[in-house]
């Protein structure tokens, strides 16, 4: 694919904090239009990866281009173009949201018009219309979440950068945020997502890439990654403690708590049948079992360990 074609192409990024190493050169490339999502575990050098291509720190070596423009060279047409949602919500308590989002049309290149035509149009989109001339103070962690995300939208960006953006967002809110972000990439934008709920990217991401220990472990489309685990899993709730640690170096995914192990599987009779016979032999280790479809949860425990 043609690096014009990329809303997001990075190559070879890496990262370090004096003697910690966040990123071992790691690869992206997102098409314009699309929506990737970046999963790991705490500390695999997600938002390490955000902040650098929105311009905000500076990798150590590599390049990266967003939204066609080098994330060094060109830094201000780089901002220009992108907008940046962080992990919590940064909004001035002392302004409405109303003004808020009037402000930020303003400093986007609005003239008073049609900044105030921009903002209400957000605050509508966002459902805060009713509370437009309340100050930030008074909104719920909700709220302020929501309009936080509308200022980040003022400006229409070529490429969104969303770092965990449900944080703090009842149901209905992450599901409108959903919505949205489909709603956008129909529009043309390109977003780059984390996000700690494996669902999320399941619903929302074109494709998916697993950061662990700062390097990309596997990327492909959400169903592609499944694949690599297997299309099912048979969880399987073992009898006692021994049993259960006899078994655990097979398994993908493992809940010592309920001494439950979960293993890779074509979901058949057949393949369940042979490893409960290879896994069990004399039928005492297994209480009972379980198949069901894989998940990206399987994925991103089997690629980062995070459970074990």
């Amino acid at each position: 694919m043609a690096t014009y074609d990329l809303g997001i192409h990075a190559t070879g990024l890496t990262k370090s904090y004096g003697d910690l190493r966040v990123l071992h050169g790691i690869d992206l490339a997102v098409p314009c239009g699309s929506v990737l999502a970046l999963l790991g575990p705490n500390g695999a050098g997600k938002t390490t990866a955000v902040r650098i291509l929105a311009t905000l720190t500076a990798p150590d070596s590599g390049a990266a281009r967003v939204a066609g423009h080098d994330i060094a060279a060109d830094r201000s047409r780089v901002r220009e173009r992108i907008s940046l949602t962080g992990q919590f919500a940064a909004v001035d308590e002392l302004q409405t949201g109303a003004e808020t989002l009037r402000m930020m049309g303003r400093l986007a290149g609005l003239n008073p018009r049609a900044a105030r035509a921009r903002a209400d149009e957000l605050l509508d989109r966002f459902g805060l219309a009713d509370t437009a001339n309340r100050t930030a103070k008074t909104y719920s962690g909700g709220m302020r979440r929501r309009l936080d995300l509308a200022a980040s939208l003022v400006a229409r960006p070529e490429v969104l950068f969303l770092d965990e953006p449900t944080t703090g967002l009842d149901p209905r809110s992450r599901q409108d945020l959903w919505d949205l972000v489909r709603e956008l990439r129909a529009d043309g934008t390109t977003v780059l997502l984390t996000t700690q709920y494996l669902e999320e990217a399941d619903r929302l991401a074109d494709r998916v890439a697993v950061l662990a220990d700062g390097r990309i472990a596997a990327e492909g489309t959400p169903a592609e990654l499944k694949s690599r685990v297997a299309g099912h899993r048979l969880d399987l709730t073992l009898t006692t403690r021994t049993a259960y640690e006899a078994l655990a170096p097979h398994a993908v995914h493992h809940d010592p708590d309920e001494l439950t192990l979960g293993l890779p599987t074509d979901g058949t009779a057949a393949d369940v049948r042979s490893l409960l016979d290879e896994l069990d032999p004399d039928r005492t280790a297994v209480d009972r079992f379980a198949v069901r479809s894989a998940t990206l949860d399987d994925v991103f425990l089997a690629l980062t360990g995070a459970d074990r």
